[in-house]
């Protein structure tokens, strides 16, 4: 039990909420990649069953592991079409912004859900204390996470959704120039995940910035609800 509290990201009593965030924010996140790109004319990811929520088709072992690890991974990429989109540059950023979107916007819907149950009373109304501290428990996990994918997806880094983004809005020229470093992109994971220096360069900023958002919205939504 001390081994992988000293290995897993979070301690080994939060971690069954931890994985239900996950579960949920992969999946929704996967999904609306699917969804977009299928609604933009590119029926790939609904021909092999990605537009759905069911989470099974949308996990990837080493991303999950790196999770648990690190504190950052991913699901299994949608596979993506441009050349069916009747503007593939534009819908192409469409496509790859809505996973962190919809990421952000679990975020804020996580934020309201605690806020509205702090503020109602809600939690001290539950005589149970351990459902009461699950509940708790959860709801700060799913915030916290759904923030760090929503930032972390951002990044400027191949197989994230930045590094997509970035593809689509530069020349093709230079996006050829991109093309020549994907292949880094492991080595360069595994460099942020074993070497301390650089994750507290890299992963501790990004949860710094998630706490803040967390912090931020909880903030507004107290004010908006306080009585």
């Amino acid at each position: 039990m001390d081994f992988l509290n000293q290995i897993l990201i979070f301690p080994i009593d939060k971690m069954p909420f931890y994985l239900m965030a996950i579960i949920i924010a992969f999946t929704v996140h996967e999904f609306s990649h699917a969804y977009f790109a299928n609604k933009f004319g590119d029926p790939t990811a609904k021909l092999l069953g990605r537009v759905t929520l069911n989470p099974t088709v949308h996990f990837d072992f080493f991303g999950i592991v790196l999770l648990l690890i690190a504190g950052f991974g991913w699901a299994r990429p949608v596979p993506v079409n441009r050349d069916n989109f009747s503007k593939p540059r534009l819908m192409g950023i469409i496509v790859s912004a809505a996973g962190p979107i919809s990421n952000f916007l679990l975020g804020v819907l996580g934020s309201l859900i605690y806020v509205s149950l702090v503020q109602f009373g809600v939690f001290d109304a539950i005589t149970n204390a351990k459902l009461a501290e699950a509940l708790y428990t959860f709801l700060q996990l799913f915030i916290l996470m759904n923030f760090v994918l929503f930032l972390f997806n951002l990044i400027p880094l191949p197989p994230l959704d930045g590094y997509r983004i970035l593809e689509d809005i530069v020349p093709p020229q230079a996006r050829m120039t991109l093309k020549k470093f994907e292949q880094w992109s492991v080595f360069i994971f595994l460099l942020i995940v074993f070497i301390p220096q650089l994750r507290a360069y890299t992963i501790s900023p990004l949860y710094r910035a998630a706490q803040g958002l967390y912090e931020s919205f909880g903030h507004m939504f107290t004010m908006m609800l306080g009585h």
